[in-house]
């Protein structure tokens, strides 16, 4: 069982800016929902409205369970549920807010989704230095991507053993789980095919090439290669070939850039653009397909859902050998992997460093980089030319991957998965926790160093120092007079802006008999701090012990010589 961090905006399609993580991180909630074996849902959210959107979204999803929201004033209920999944890389930050209340309080999960930006890149190497713990993870979503944290980490690593000589390193897992889609959304019946390919204006032996996704040469797949593979397929089996774009441009330029590079590179391939952010076009394009390019040559790709989206369409598929097409797809089985290059390490430096100094744009960074990546257009060439001459090869490969994607990528499995790791880490974190308690180990004074105690990071600041010796007294004659005067400055515009750490009224009184005779109420001599509290519940008696401070602030109390 998992508390989710629940954000709206990181589970839906729906906003202004629809990127890969908003898609990853809907169809997640929706298959956690469906398939989750959790007795309740959690989420920890930062605002009120985003735990009533959660219930909603459960309850939408016809989930029975109760419904539980934790926020920043009451994080020590997540020890309850013991576990948080947060949807990105940066659990760090997170370790440092557990940190309070324990590093075993309970386990925390992120997931990869780009890693290749400023933003995940810090959040990564952070982690070697934030009190992550063993039973901590960060779910990688393809076997590419975990190589490419490890080496971010190594990095980190080698740097602080150079500057700091570190020796001692505690890492959270790196498990590789992969995206899951919902597959019963890409089976289409016979009638639905007729009608999409109608709309399409298509012949009954003209073959259908489709791209899935953003339609941007600089941040997802350089169109040029896919343009001329097409190209030469189309001249060499001499079939009739249409290419679908599904998918958006984010401005005009982009547009026009792509309509000038299909006229120069694919001139005898009719082009057909529509709109990726609208579900009709999407099934139109899914439904209407024969074979499914995508030849990403990015960076910022770490797993690739299209691919898996097109095997659960019973569509082959022609794929870059890139990211995590490597671990979806079969080379020969449900498609092919096509080939890429790319220069030796050391030759891209300036790259980074232009980026870091924001000399460039994280898309200039991302588009730059991805110039300098080839895909094999020959190999590709070749890949479409087998397809295009065979309908049975089309089949066969569309039905296997059909099969692995039911099988592999379906959220009924991939969640399966998550909460067989959530388990794990739940058991590694219960039996770490005994043995320390067993070992008598104590925690660090201080966890966050960076968000001490005031009291201890300033201790230099005060003549002197409240502690349970330090003795008091009362000023006023007896006790009805010091509470009616406290009671009098607590009104104060300039007192009750504190009133959120201030002691009850109750808790007032309780102090100021302590200092005064049960008979007469008459002050009755100074007495040491921790004195008087004594009367109040030992939950509460640290934050009012600490209020002496105010009532000498006040003048209510005084340090006696």
């Amino acid at each position: 069982m998992a508390a989710i961090y629940y954000h709206p905006e990181a589970y839906t399609t729906s906003g202004p800016k629809l990127m890969g993580r908003n898609a990853a991180g809907e169809s997640f909630l929706r298959g956690f929902l469906a398939y989750s074996q959790a007795p309740e849902f959690w989420a920890q959210v930062q605002r009120p409205e985003h735990a009533q959107h959660f219930a909603r979204a459960v309850q939408s999803s016809g989930r029975k369970e109760s419904v539980k929201a934790v926020d920043k004033t009451s994080l020590a209920a997540l020890a309850q549920v013991g576990m948080v999944y947060f949807p990105g890389p940066g659990i760090g930050e997170h370790a440092y807010h557990r940190a309070a209340y324990g590093h075993g309080a309970w386990s925390l999960c992120g997931i990869t989704h780009t890693t290749s930006s400023a933003g995940a890149m810090d959040a990564l190497a952070a982690l070697i230095t934030a009190p992550v713990q063993p039973w901590d993870a960060v779910i990688c979503t393809s076997t590419a991507v975990k190589n490419n944290v490890e080496r971010l980490l190594q990095a980190q690593v080698d740097y602080l053993k150079d500057r700091l000589g570190i020796t001692q390193l505690v890492l959270p897992q790196l498990p590789v789980i992969p995206l899951g889609i919902h597959t019963a959304d890409f089976v289409f019946s016979d009638a639905q095919r007729a009608a999409a390919r109608a709309s399409l204006g298509l012949d009954a032996q003209d073959l259908v090439v489709l791209y899935m996704g953003r339609l941007s040469f600089h941040a997802k797949a350089h169109p040029l290669a896919m343009y001329q593979a097409l190209e030469a397929a189309a001249q060499a089996t001499g079939k009739k070939v249409v290419l679908v774009e599904c998918g958006w441009h984010a401005n005009d330029f982009v547009t026009q850039a792509y309509a000038e590079a299909a006229q120069l590179a694919c001139p005898s391939v009719r082009v057909v653009t529509l709109d990726g952010r609208k579900a009709d076009e999407r099934q139109t394009a899914w439904a209407g397909a024969d074979v499914f390019c995508a030849l990403s040559d990015n960076i910022q790709e770490t797993f690739g859902i299209v691919p898996i989206e097109a095997m659960a369409a019973g569509l082959p598929v022609v794929v870059s050998d890139w990211d995590g097409y490597k671990d979806t797809v079969r080379d020969g089985v449900d498609g092919f992997r096509i080939p890429t290059l790319m220069p030796q390490a050391g030759l891209a430096s300036d790259l980074a460093l232009h980026h870091a100094l924001e000399i460039n744009t994280y898309d200039m960074y991302c588009g730059h980089t991805c110039s300098l990546v080839a895909v094999d257009v020959q190999a590709a060439a070749q890949a479409f030319e087998r397809l295009f001459n065979s309908p049975q090869l089309r089949r066969q490969m569309g039905a296997a991957g059909r099969e692995r994607s039911v099988g592999v990528y379906d959220w009924k499995t991939v969640i399966g998965q998550y909460e067989s790791l959530w388990a794990k880490q739940t058991e590694l974190r219960l039996t770490a926790k005994a043995e320390a308690d067993k070992n008598g180990v104590k925690p660090l004074t201080h966890p966050w160093p960076a968000r001490m105690d005031p009291f201890h990071a300033f201790a230099s600041y005060p003549t002197q120092t409240l502690t349970p010796q330090t003795v008091l007294a009362l000023v006023d004659v007896n006790v009805e007079q010091a509470l009616k005067r406290t009671l009098a400055y607590k009104q104060l515009a300039m007192i009750d802006f504190a009133k959120q750490i201030l002691p009850s009224e109750a808790e007032i009184r309780a102090v100021l008999i302590a200092g005064a005779s049960k008979v007469t109420g008459a002050a009755t001599g100074p007495l040491a701090a921790e004195q008087w509290v004594r009367g109040i519940p030992k939950d509460r008696r640290p934050y009012v012990f600490r209020s002496l401070a105010w009532l000498l602030k006040l003048g209510v109390l005084k340090v006696a010589s």
